[in-house]
């Protein structure tokens, strides 16, 4: 029964972190302060989507390899 508290703050901490993952939209610059660029149809090759700026436009930013 100890562990029921536990399982329920770990879920909640998960379904928070997963909220953030999601495609946000926003305006252009949203985009720019999260230091991307809108693009109209998809990314260019190499580059990640990060949000979406309107109905035909995503949000880009270039992916970070170590």
């Amino acid at each position: 029964m100890r562990i029921l508290p536990l399982l329920c703050a770990l879920l909640l901490l998960m379904l928070q972190g997963a909220a953030g993952l999601s495609l946000a939209r926003g305006s252009p610059q949203d985009c720019e302060r999260r230091g991307g660029f809108c693009s109209r149809g998809s990314c260019p090759p190499g580059i990640g989507r990060v949000g979406i700026c309107s109905e035909q436009d995503f949000c880009c930013r270039r992916r970070w390899y170590p």
